[in-house]
């Protein structure tokens, strides 16, 4: 698994087609793609927005790190930093938030690269 992260439009999604030679039809969106489409596809952009999605209808997320590591290893992920700036005052969004930081830790962990991406450069800050 590799996990792409970096600020809103920063160009991940670009960086992680180009490095990964991914196409359109490879990827999932996480702002609209299927509960079970990120088990399939190569890569996943707008993870941030699958999460929130899922904690608006009240799914569990426990396990979905670990889930996703299992049942799709090779996938690319990309997904924006939420936890830099002013912290919601808004409980939902700070469980978002807090929720999203988790699950990359736990990614990030289990991820054999994470790239960090600004101004469309990307810095690998783990290489197994």
């Amino acid at each position: 698994m590799i996990l792409i992260t970096g600020g809103a439009f920063q160009g991940k999604k670009a960086y992680a087609m180009e490095t990964f030679s991914l196409d359109e039809s490879m990827m999932a969106d996480g702002e609209s793609c299927s509960w079970e489409d990120i088990y399939k596809a190569r890569g996943i952009f707008h993870f941030h927005s699958y999460i929130r999605r899922a904690l608006e209808e009240g799914r569990e997320l426990k396990t979905l790190a670990e889930d996703l590591t299992q049942r799709n290893p090779e996938a690319v992920i990309v997904v924006n930093e939420l936890g830099s700036g002013v912290v919601p005052i808004d409980a939902f969004n700070r469980n978002y938030r807090e929720t999203t930081g988790r699950i990359c830790c736990e990614l990030a962990k289990k991820a054999r690269e994470v790239h960090r991406v600004v101004c469309g450069i990307g810095m690998v800050i783990k290489h197994d």
